[in-house]
């Protein structure tokens, strides 16, 4: 273990707020009507060579249509990194603008199975909405195709906001969006994201979660994999906890809810997963028989030895005063952030707090 002799608490609510850029009430993100979706759309598929492609076949999920790569015209690049790229398009079989998701890897089950868990999900406002699938017959590449939404929450926070804080009612308004996109994820599709966080929920009429390549279908045995990323990943997961359920996400969700109102990561970028517990045990305490009692039984779990410099008590509320987060706020944001997961809220549960049904 790297050698420890103290952390920074990360400031709290800061006193000079620089000017609203996105959000300040009254909101320039309308929420909008839920729209009823009769049909998924059938185009015809003749010349496509669906015949010829491997299948991947959700349970709950009906046949995505396939586009030809001309189906589209693309108009500009969103992101690039690792897993692929995403551009901006043109649909001329729709009428509007989309994002196409190209993978590095050029494995069509991949792309198949990240489109089952989008379908299996889809039409809730706050989960983004798959369109089809498009066919490159050159490159034998197939790609996903979704609505366009608009930029990351993490861009907005991060660039147009430049790390400036969103006050409680706009934090509020977001995360009753993602909470209940992550409630019917989990309570109606029974499915586990994995990797929330700013970066893949974006920012338009309303907020979407978006990115599904590290999701999982919850009709899925165990073990589950050690997926998901460092500064949002459940501390279960973290000590190779092998059952690990939806709870992951809502403690991801926390993680979300804490920088925004901070402008910044709550837990840090940690050096590697036993950096990552010792700045999350910093905040809400070490572990002990009362606040986490199967702490021990986890494969990890004695294999990480806690410094005396981190405190035992746990410290959130020194992060989040009254002034910054009230009380209503703070039970949501405390509940999320359970180090125990059979203490930790669920999306849904959350969502039945006084902060969120009396405001």
């Amino acid at each position: 273990l790297p050698k420890i002799d103290r952390y920074t608490v990360p400031s709290s609510a800061r006193s000079a707020r620089s000017p609203s850029i996105f959000f300040s009430p009254p909101f320039s993100m309308a929420i909008v009507c839920a729209q009823a979706v009769d049909s998924w759309p059938i185009w015809n598929l003749q010349g496509c060579g669906v015949e010829e492609m491997p299948t991947w076949d959700h349970e709950d999920c009906e046949e995505t249509p396939i586009w030809e790569l001309d189906d589209c015209v693309e108009t500009a690049e969103l992101g690039s990194g690792s897993f692929g790229t995403v551009t901006k398009a043109w649909s001329y079989k729709t009428g509007e603008s989309v994002a196409i998701k190209t993978l590095s890897s050029s494995s069509h089950e991949a792309v198949r199975r990240e489109a089952g868990l989008l379908r299996a999900c889809h039409g809730h406002l706050n989960i983004v909405q798959l369109r089809a699938m498009s066919f490159d017959r050159n490159a034998d590449r197939l790609s996903l195709v979704m609505e366009y939404v608009g930029p990351s929450l993490h861009d907005v926070l991060h660039r147009a906001r430049r790390g400036c804080p969103f006050q409680e009612d706009v934090v509020r308004f977001l995360m009753r969006q993602l909470l209940s996109g992550a409630d019917h994820m989990h309570r109606l599709c029974h499915v586990v994201h994995r990797d929330i966080k700013p970066e893949n929920v974006l920012v338009g009429d309303g907020v979407k979660i978006c990115d599904f390549g590290l999701a999982m279908s919850m009709s899925q045995a165990p073990p589950y994999g050690h997926h998901g990323t460092r500064s949002y990943m459940a501390p279960e997961i973290l000590l190779g906890k092998p059952d690990y359920d939806a709870t992951v996400d809502a403690w991801s969700l926390g993680c979300v809810m804490a920088e925004l109102l901070l402008g910044e990561r709550l837990f840090g970028r940690a050096a590697d997963d036993a950096d990552q517990l010792l700045r999350i045990f910093y905040i809400l305490g070490v572990p002990d028989q009362v606040s986490w009692p199967s702490y021990n039984s986890l494969p990890l779990a004695g294999e990480l030895v806690a410094p005396p410099s981190i405190p035992h008590r746990n410290r959130l509320r020194e992060v989040f005063p009254e002034d910054c987060l009230s009380r209503q706020g703070f039970q949501v944001l405390s509940g999320l952030l359970s180090c125990d997961a059979r203490k930790r809220l669920y999306a849904g549960e959350a969502l039945e707090l006084p902060w969120f049904t009396t405001n």
